[in-house]
């Protein structure tokens, strides 16, 4: 019987041990991502200025859109900024970042301009890096949250004070035909 009892409690050990280990490994598997996600948004980020310059020589009566995208830069480099705010603020980011290249595609000399096809296909492969990250990050938002709501894991989520995660979604707006209008 004390055999039986110490197996017992051993096998509630280990098993309680792994469960722990696995939420753990999970919550740092989605911070990783979101890391990944955060050094592609700086490369972005750094280009914002160098378009903002570049447009506002060609474009006069888009302002709106140009500090739009300024405000929007200041708020996601907030260090006050909980992650859920900043994949919402960097998906509206993303948003405009559209609406702008569609704009400057009615400016033919600033379509030829050399440094703006440059940070126009700089910007392109920063938001195909951000893509592929993205998609990483919600792939391990979806373990993390699966483990934070599963039994027997929710129990010691719960005890941890792990939440649930944000993914990164387009929201109706992105799903829709992007609007040029201004």
């Amino acid at each position: 019987m004390f055999i039986f009892f110490i197996s017992f409690i051993i096998s509630t050990a280990i098993i309680f041990v792994t469960l722990y280990n696995s939420l753990i490994q999970k919550k740092n598997q989605v911070e990783n991502a979101f890391s990944t996600v955060d050094v592609i948004l700086q490369k972005r980020s750094d280009l914002i200025p160098r378009l903002v310059t570049l447009a506002q020589m060609y474009m006069q009566f888009e302002q709106k859109i140009l500090t739009e995208i300024s405000k929007l830069r200041s708020r996601a480099s907030s260090k006050d900024l909980s992650d859920n705010s900043r994949v919402t603020t960097e998906d509206q980011i993303s948003r405009i970042l559209i609406k702008i290249i569609i704009v400057f595609e009615a400016y033919p000399e600033l379509k030829t301009n050399e440094h703006f096809i440059k940070l126009q296909y700089s910007l392109n492969e920063v938001e195909e890096q951000l893509s592929a990250a993205r998609r990483f990050y919600n792939s391990a938002v979806t373990e993390y949250n699966n483990a934070v709501e599963m039994f027997p894991t929710n129990i010691i989520a719960s005890w941890m004070k792990y939440k649930l995660k944000l993914q990164f979604q387009a929201n109706t707006q992105a799903r829709n035909n992007v609007n040029i209008e201004i």
